[in-house]
């Protein structure tokens, strides 16, 4: 049998390529470069270098999604989004440096994958034992951001099940901005879902408003309660384990329920309390904790 041979690439289209592939890497670079120069200017006329952070998570969501809609070819969809995410933290860093505070409560790895994948090797990671911690570093920064995964399906806040929530509330407090991946899909390498704080920032135009998260104490979360959020298209998105000990009476039993809860952001806080109250939560407190943006999909 005779089996024909596959004509080799004649070495000067080797070399022709090769060329090719060094000349679009010497773009690349010159194109960082002169995207550094920019960040330069920007940070002449923004002043971010002496303001704290420079994160703007409605501006990157927009970007991320962006690059996800035009991206095609081979290359894989995980690899496009991690360049995009070290180069746009790198220069946020370079605008202002500030480090990443992350809470490994329910282990380190997922955590530190987390904050690599999205704000790179530059940007300095500070683990924490708790979300409380996490949330009280940023709070003694001038510009850092913090980190903690979240699962709407379990009890969360630790393992002693605490409202850690409650340290968002109020005014100057840190308040989520971001929930990330920005991108969802089933394989993504960093895919732990996690919510993003940060003291309050100059710009409020800065957050993407998708989503509202409110803190919630109220004498009772019912069935209806239930109901009555999901009918607003929300969802509780953490709830603290009621205390150990002896049933509670009267002052003590008001606010003896502590969730956190997101809405979309159409609906007012006055419109939440109202449709929960008449589903017989009783709500004795509901203060907004931050917003992000919606997730996207691929």
């Amino acid at each position: 049998m005779r089996f024909s041979k596959r004509d080799a690439t004649p070495p000067e289209d080797l070399a022709a390529l090769r060329a090719e592939i060094d000349r679009i890497d010497a773009e690349m670079h010159a194109l960082l470069i002169q995207r550094g120069g920019i960040i330069d200017r920007l940070i002449a006329v923004k002043g971010t270098s002496a303001s704290g952070s420079a994160f703007r998570p409605g501006r990157e969501a927009a970007m991320m999604r962006r690059v996800a809609e035009r991206h095609r070819g081979l290359l894989p969809l995980d690899t496009v989004e991690g360049i995009w995410r070290v180069i746009i933290a790198t220069f946020t860093f370079v605008q202002a440096p500030f480090s990443v505070h992350a809470d490994i409560s329910g282990g380190d790895p997922a955590m530190r994958d987390s904050a690599r994948f999205h704000f790179g090797f530059t940007v300095p990671y500070r683990p924490h034992p708790t979300c409380s911690a996490v949330i009280e570093a940023v709070a003694a920064s001038r510009g850092d951001l913090g980190i903690f995964r979240f699962d709407p399906r379990a009890t969360a806040g630790g393992a002693k099940g605490e409202a850690w929530w409650d340290g968002l509330v109020g005014t100057g407090r840190p308040k989520v901005i971001a929930r990330l991946p920005f991108i969802e899909r089933p394989t993504h390498p960093a895919g732990t879902p996690v919510f993003v704080v940060a003291k309050p920032l100059d710009d409020p135009a800065a957050i993407q408003r998708d989503w509202v998260l409110h803190a919630v104490r109220c004498a009772a979360w019912t069935a209806g309660a239930e109901r009555a959020l999901q009918d607003l298209y929300g969802e509780v998105v953490a709830r603290a384990k009621p205390k150990a000990g002896a049933e509670k009476t009267g002052a003590e039993k008001t606010g003896a329920e502590r969730l956190l809860l997101a809405a979309p952001g159409g609906v007012g806080a006055r419109q939440l309390r109202d449709a929960l109250d008449r589903a017989g939560a009783e709500v004795t407190a509901l203060d907004e904790t931050g917003s992000h943006a919606a997730r996207f999909r691929v």
